[in-house]
């Protein structure tokens, strides 16, 4: 994979709350310099944890419907879903929680 996928409300729904298993959504946008700074980070994650953990992007100006869906107030925030459930979520970045909460879904 080597990338965060990008994701649309389509996808959102068939594969994060439609889906099984563990998920974490970046929510971003291109303008934002802190989520271009973690941007590397979350690709390296979706590499690493390819086949375990669905890792998606959502560029909030090109899906605003998902961030007030889900409450994002600032970028980046990242969400974590397990089996279709939003369980947890971080705001800013923040590389290591977001491993630590990724490992802890994985149990």
């Amino acid at each position: 994979m080597g990338a965060a996928r990008e994701i649309n409300k389509d996808v959102f729904d068939a594969e994060v709350t439609g889906g099984s298993g563990v998920a974490v959504v970046d929510f971003g946008a291109t303008w934002c310099g802190p989520c271009q700074a973690l941007a590397p980070s979350i690709d390296a994650m979706a590499q690493e944890y390819d086949g375990r953990v669905l890792i998606g992007k959502v560029d909030v100006d090109q899906s605003p419907d998902l961030a007030t869906q889900y409450g994002v107030m600032s970028v980046p925030t990242i969400l974590f879903f397990k089996d279709g459930q939003k369980v947890d979520q971080v705001s800013g970045n923040f590389p290591d929680k977001i491993r630590e909460r990724i490992e802890s879904l994985l149990g």
